[in-house]
């Protein structure tokens, strides 16, 4: 049985402190091994070894058993007897430094992060603007927590004044997208949790990454997918806040999706408005939905809207009652049995079921 020990062994000493330091990038703690006879003890316990091309001749000469992840680093092209040990010993990899560099740090993560389910990703855009996209996908994010989930927040939208704010989340300590800087490749999950504001709502949390007010940093393409990435294969949700525009950050955010939440307010304009914003999300093709907000000054119901659009209603939303209040002291705070709690739980139940990509 594997366990979540980590073995490096080199005897390049240069070598060893590079793959300290990717280890350290990727949070990950590891066992320096001497030799090969020190391996020998916990060798097929480890979730991974990493042995470099004088060490992987030698323990293959010691004659310890394959076994799966093993990875090889070499820090020149290998030679034929370091392809003989590593295909021995069963290696999943051979990489290269510094050019895998990011392949490394992957192996290191993926030793420490092994979810029993992968993460779950939600994409909120407004049918027109000022729909309550970006509430409702806080409003997600909550309800999901309140699962005891642990939850990512990703705000998308440079100029919708900061997710942050809009939780009551703003002066908490963390990182802002200005501040990850233009982050890119394999995080580790423990360390972006622990380099962003976070707010726990009882066994779970919502960690968010909002836009920044005043110092500018926009999403990257490269930066969502390393975070939504991160997230995922640690088993968090994702919620990912976006604009109508559809920037390239976005569309990013777009093809990991589970599903897309399209909310329209339940008006004539709205739903010609969110009629061409479908027309361009349907290229990337993601599972849709749509969360239809009352109340209707023209007597539109949901199935109109429905009809309208040609995408399935995942619910509609009467509105929320003291909203506006509770977002100008303290930020969103969900009731149990208010409109947005009722509908975020609905639209949860449905993305869990795992059928949305067929359905929509």
């Amino acid at each position: 049985m594997q366990n979540d020990r980590v073995l490096v062994l080199s005897r390049d000493g240069e070598l060893l402190d590079e793959l300290l330091r990717m280890a350290a990038a990727a949070g990950c703690e590891v066992q320096r091994l001497p030799d090969a006879v020190a391996a020998r003890a916990p060798w097929k316990a480890a979730s991974l070894v990493v042995l470099d091309a004088m060490s992987v001749i030698e323990v293959a000469s010691a004659g310890l058993p394959r076994r799966a992840g093993v990875v090889v680093v070499c820090v020149t092209p290998p030679a034929e007897e370091v392809w003989h040990a590593a295909v021995a010993l069963g290696a999943c990899a051979v990489h290269l430094v510094p050019r895998d560099e990011e392949r490394i740090v992957a192996a290191f993560a993926d030793a420490v992060e092994r979810p029993g389910r992968r993460g779950t990703v939600l994409a909120v855009l407004g049918g027109r603007g000022g729909a309550g996209a970006s509430v409702f996908a806080a409003a997600l994010a909550r309800a999901s927590a309140g699962r005891s989930e642990r939850v990512l927040l990703v705000d998308g939208d440079p100029v919708g004044g900061g997710l942050d704010l809009l939780l009551g989340a703003e002066e908490r300590t963390g990182l802002r997208w200005s501040g990850l800087g233009a982050v890119g490749g394999r995080l580790a999950a423990a360390t972006l949790r622990a380099a962003l504001p976070s707010q726990e709502i009882g066994d779970g949390a919502v960690t968010v990454l909002s836009c920044d007010r005043t110092d500018g940093g926009e999403p990257t393409a490269e930066g969502v997918e390393a975070v939504v990435t991160t997230a995922c294969r640690s088993g968090d949700t994702v919620v990912c806040d976006l604009p109508r525009s559809l920037p390239a950050h976005a569309i990013t955010a777009l093809t990991r999706a589970d599903l897309a939440v399209i909310v329209v307010p339940a008006e004539v304009r709205a739903c010609a408005s969110a009629a061409a914003l479908l027309a361009r999300l349907r290229i990337h093709d993601p599972p849709l939905r749509l969360v239809v907000r009352g109340p209707s000054p023209g007597g539109l119901t949901s199935a109109d809207v429905q009809r309208a659009l040609g995408v399935p209603v995942a619910a509609a939303m009467r509105p929320e009652p003291g909203l506006a209040a509770a977002l100008e002291h303290g930020g969103l705070r969900l009731r149990a049995d208010g409109p947005l709690a009722k509908s975020a739980a609905t639209v949860l139940d449905l993305v869990r079921q795992n059928d949305t990509r067929g359905a929509a």
